[in-house]
């Protein structure tokens, strides 16, 4: 009788505790939301500066890679109904045109993000698509004064801006240079930069 009663005694400390601890925790969470909300401090995150060399770092990463790929293999695609090689460059190019033009950048004249993808398979062209692209993203961010990453941008949502279609622009770069990554070693091909790093890697043990 007396070990039931040390068991229930025991068992009802614990859940004190777990409720105390919950309390402690929501209570915590109250106060660092009313922290950050009282906080006017500017970030220390320049996002303007940050995107431009990202977007300059995958423009020499996305070239380089697309002529590191034979011609013959700008067709191949890993299955039905997947893009292909030429097509995972070209929808990036046409992205690089599409996405700043949601915060009112003007695309090239003729262009149809819709069909922009399929419309060569010739590397040459790829190479300067991806070039031009690249160049037109990068001057509409530079382009950019701080004022403008605040800019209200109603059509992707009531809370949204510009600096977040600047934001989904580096990040679709990054995701579609993964897949791009990817096709290359499917395909034996060792990314430029990678190789780059491994040669002076072995120059230095020698």
């Amino acid at each position: 009788m007396k070990r039931s009663f040390g068991l229930v005694l025991a068992f009802s400390l614990y859940l004190g505790l777990v409720a105390n601890t919950a309390n402690a925790a929501k209570h915590s969470h109250v106060a660092s939301a009313q922290a950050q909300s009282a906080d006017k401090t500017a970030p220390s995150y320049d996002m303007k500066a940050q995107a431009l060399l990202d977007l300059q770092d995958m423009q020499k990463k996305f070239t380089t890679l697309a002529e590191a790929f034979p011609a013959d293999k700008m067709t191949w695609r890993p299955g039905t109904g997947v893009r292909s090689v030429a097509e995972i460059f070209m929808h990036t190019a046409g992205a690089n045109y599409g996405i700043p033009n949601m915060m009112g950048v003007k695309t090239p004249a003729g262009f149809n993000g819709k069909d922009f993808e399929k419309t060569t398979t010739d590397k040459t062209k790829i190479v300067q698509e991806l070039n031009k692209s690249f160049e037109s993203a990068i001057a509409a961010v530079q382009g950019m004064t701080n004022a403008d990453f605040a800019k209200p941008d109603k059509k992707l949502g009531p809370e949204a801006n510009d600096g977040d279609v600047v934001y989904i622009l580096v990040v679709h770069g990054h995701d579609m240079l993964g897949q791009a990554i990817a096709y290359a070693r499917v395909n034996g091909i060792v990314p430029p930069w990678t190789a780059e790093a491994l040669k002076k890697e072995q120059a230095g043990e020698k």
